[in-house]
């Protein structure tokens, strides 16, 4: 199980390399994404919270990345954390999310990306339920419901 200290570490080591990788140029992208999309996955956007029902929504099922469909978070690792963005403590596989050191808009954060696509997810921070105490804050726009 992933806590706040992994994520220092990976964000400060480097990623693992993922099983696979999807590359595609910006204006591959642009034709594949819709204009919102792709300004939060491929420019590291930030939707307006409480923009999307996904949060609170909590029916069993997983979450992929919508740019490549790579399951990403389950169901069971959501919470409400009241904060208007769908929000998970753990990723489904622990080399799955990639963690970058963000230092944008004058904070210390720490971005959560795709490791398969790099799309922006959102952020992860140290405030979340236990036992991994994480909370991944994700844009509702980067995921899409699967059920499997």
């Amino acid at each position: 199980m992933l806590n706040w200290a992994n994520i220092i570490r990976i964000a400060s080591n480097g990623n693992p390399q993922p099983e696979r990788s999807v590359v595609k140029s910006e204006e591959e992208w642009k034709t594949l994404l819709d204009d919102e999309v792709f300004r939060i996955t491929r420019l590291k956007g930030t939707e307006r919270a409480h923009s999307s029902d996904m949060c609170t929504r909590f029916e069993p099922g997983k979450y992929a990345c919508v740019c490549c469909e790579t399951p990403l978070f389950d169901s069971n690792e959501k919470f409400d954390s009241g904060t208007g963005w769908p929000s998970f403590n753990q990723p489904m596989k622990e080399d799955i999310v990639a963690y970058h050191i963000d230092t944008s808009y004058g904070m210390k954060r720490i971005e959560a990306t795709c490791n398969i696509c790099e799309a922006h997810l959102g952020h992860v921070f140290p405030d979340g339920p236990a036992p991994s105490g994480l909370r991944y804050c994700v844009n509702a726009l980067s995921l899409k419901k699967i059920t499997n």
